[in-house]
């Protein structure tokens, strides 16, 4: 299993319309190949920061599979206009036998 994190940066005063855009985006990532789950966390500290955790069974499935997908457009179209500045993307194993993801 891969962990994608993302920071997600929203401009100030989108964060409502975001969440609602989100709500409306998962559906698109959860019916790609590879996934497994996701979840977005809203920083406490930093009202317009998020973070989001998506888990897939390949990198590939994340690089290749969603990412030159026909949805990933619907989903740039749904969510890229909210970060400032554009988020970067990192992908994480894990190097323990047990996952707490």
């Amino acid at each position: 299993m891969i962990l994608e994190k993302v920071t997600l940066n929203i401009k100030p005063g989108d964060s409502q319309a975001f969440e609602k855009a989100f709500k409306e985006a998962q559906k698109i990532i959860a019916s790609m190949s590879g996934y497994i789950r996701h979840d977005v966390l809203k920083c406490i500290e930093e009202e317009n920061k998020y973070l989001l955790l998506v888990a897939w069974e390949t990198l590939e499935d994340h690089e290749i599979g969603f990412r030159k997908s026909n949805e990933y457009q619907e989903w740039t179209e749904l969510l890229h206009h909210f970060y400032d500045p554009f988020p970067t993307v990192q992908h994480y194993k894990s190097v323990l036998e047990a996952s707490f993801y």
